[in-house]
């Protein structure tokens, strides 16, 4: 079966049959009971949707990236490349291959393309903007994000004729389509291995940011010398410049420090690129910035991480949301975890004495949370006015994605050796 997020099969009736959320919501569950522990919840969104003749996969003509699901196979997928990662090679089990990926994008979505062996040596064609036609692919998932991929009897057509592609700016959507469902926690819960993590918090300590040279082509960074900038792939260029901002967010069950780097500091600031440059030649001017900051109650998802040198769980922001409800979010929040109590194989007292303490809490977290940005405010330490710059001594490097195909867990692996 494809495997299309329940969500996007409700949208997809939604549209197509024009009955509401609540009308779909209530044929799914209908369909648990009928059915009851012989089927998931994906699965019997899947029989409403067939029962109602609803078209919940293109089966011909070019597919949009963001309708690509794991499963698919024998897909027509066009779009533009959006950057390059280098060509790796590796043995397994005594037999030699190498393995390629680019980003590939549309007005859509954006998602990976894994070329293995001989195809890799196409990557040596592409340059970054160029458009491709990929014919008969099939789509899988790796570490929760979807990838596309060609076998034998796959074509990558470079720049074919008559055919564009228009690729937004990264949007908000945009976004969302490249990772997995996010998980809500609270920051007290994080071990320092978790992806994709939502966390509701509120901002109550914000440094300087950073400014470094990093090169236009592939945005790493570059090295200066006599010479001129230097890129490690791309030689001497004209570097851009980038920056990171890192920050403290508390959610009352704890704080965490959270970076972020180019777009997400424009999110979080509210600046664009040009004023968040003028930051680098009048520092000082960033001070208002940070203090209108303190106290924002903003929602964050990103990747976890142990910093062992500091002994902490810290947060690399891939999306931040600063115009946020709390109240609704604080509401859903209860809802879900009511939910889930409601499910639990308990006597009827200990479910309701669990929902009176998840409705508590909550609002008690708020007050802590507000509380404790009020002090933050109070005695400057947010403002920069004696700021502990602790860790700003890090090593600065650029946010480049990180090559994360996985060779142990490829079930197609022995055939393209």
């Amino acid at each position: 079966m494809i495997d299309i997020p329940v969500s996007e099969i409700i949208a997809k009736i939604k549209l197509q049959r024009g009955l509401s959320d609540a009308e779909i919501q209530e044929k799914i569950k209908e369909k648990l009971d009928q059915l009851g522990n012989l089927i998931s919840e994906e699965g019997a969104a899947h029989i409403v949707a067939n029962e109602l003749g609803v078209e919940l996969v293109k089966t011909s003509g070019d597919v949009k990236i963001k309708d690509a699901y794991p499963g698919m196979r024998g897909i027509t997928v066009i779009g533009k490349v959006v950057r390059k990662f280098e060509v790796r090679a590796f043995a397994k089990e005594g037999r030699n291959g190498k393995v390629g990926s680019f980003m590939l994008a549309d007005e859509t979505a954006q998602m990976r393309v894994t070329l293995w062996n001989d195809q890799a040596d196409l990557l040596g064609q592409l340059t970054d903007g160029d458009v491709v036609r990929i014919k008969n692919a099939y789509v899988k998932e790796n570490r929760g994000n979807r990838e596309l991929h060609l076998n034998t009897d796959s074509k990558l057509e470079i720049k074919p004729v008559g055919v564009t592609v228009s690729v937004p700016q990264r949007s908000e959507r945009w976004e969302q389509t490249e990772r997995a469902p996010r998980v809500r926690k609270h920051i007290s819960e994080l071990a320092g291995d978790e992806e994709n993590v939502e966390l509701l918090a509120t901002v109550v300590q914000v440094y300087d940011p950073r400014f470094f040279d990093v090169c236009p082509k592939c945005g790493k960074r570059v090295i200066h010398s006599e010479g001129g900038s230097k890129c490690a792939e791309h030689g001497v260029v004209a570097p851009d410049t980038n920056y990171v901002v890192s920050a403290f967010l508390d959610d009352g069950t704890g704080n965490i420090r959270a970076t972020f780097w180019k777009q997400q500091t424009q999110r979080l600031t509210k600046k664009t690129h040009g004023e968040m440059l003028q930051y680098q030649e009048n520092p000082a001017a960033f001070e208002q910035v940070k203090a209108d900051l303190l106290g924002n109650i903003v929602k964050a998802v990103g990747k976890c991480k142990k910093n062992e040198t500091f002994d902490r769980v810290e947060l690399t922001v891939n999306l931040i949301f600063s115009d946020v409800n709390p109240e609704e979010e604080l509401s859903r929040l209860r809802e879900e975890s009511s939910a889930v109590i409601a499910t639990l194989d308990a006597p009827a007292p200990v479910r309701e004495a669990m929902s009176r303490v998840v409705a508590e809490p909550v609002t008690a977290s708020k007050v802590v949370v507000e509380a404790e940005a009020a002090v933050w405010r109070e005695d400057g330490r947010g403002s920069g006015r004696g700021a502990q710059k602790e860790g700003d001594d890090d090593e600065v490097k650029s946010n480049a994605d990180e090559e994360v195909i996985s060779l142990d867990d490829l079930e197609d692996l022995d055939e393209k050796l």
